[in-house]
């Protein structure tokens, strides 16, 4: 997904890899569909015998898909670049669409992590990740974790594992 096999060093293995929770696109899907429904519906009221009807039409065309790039297509696209891989060794986070930008934090220097989920969260399967590390950046943040308590659990053991002197991951 965001890490290629081949950059894994010798002995690291990939424990999971993936996307933020699909919430992230319920808000894009939902404006899709009114765009889409609302575009129609102009089309359809545009007075056919009108001598300008033809602009109207133009004009509806290029605001939905202006509506649509903005509203759908940019939100799906930061949702399919944002990516996490854990490994053995260390947690990657990548995102950004034309720029990327990726943080890795070594498993040996990562200090506590813990987990939040709101009600709604908890019903979805998702929550908030909060990984606190020994580098410059402290503690960072991570919304929207699909299967939070399975990527929390994972995360520990890599890290107990690490505290262990065994970087295997087993």
């Amino acid at each position: 997904m965001t890490l290629p096999d081949h950059h894994l060093t010798q002995g690291e293995r990939r424990i999971r890899s993936f996307h933020p929770h699909w919430k992230r696109l319920v808000l894009p899907f939902l404006a899709l569909v009114l765009v889409v429904v609302a575009a129609g519906a102009a089309m359809f009221f545009i007075p056919g015998g009108w001598e300008y009807a033809f602009y109207a039409r133009i004009a509806v065309v290029v605001i939905g898909l202006i509506l649509l790039t903005i509203w759908s297509l940019v939100p799906y696209l930061r949702w399919v670049n944002t990516g996490y891989v854990l490994t053995t060794h260390r947690f990657t986070i990548s995102t950004g669409v034309l720029n990327k930008s990726t943080d890795e934090i070594p498993i040996t220097k990562v200090n506590t992590v813990s987990s939040d989920q709101t009600f709604a969260e908890r019903l979805l399967g998702c929550g908030t990740l909060t990984v606190e590390s020994a580098g410059d950046r402290g503690e960072i943040v991570l919304r929207d974790i699909p299967k939070i308590q399975d990527v929390r659990t994972d995360l520990f053991r890599l890290v107990e594992d690490a505290s262990d002197g065994e970087l295997d991951g087993r």
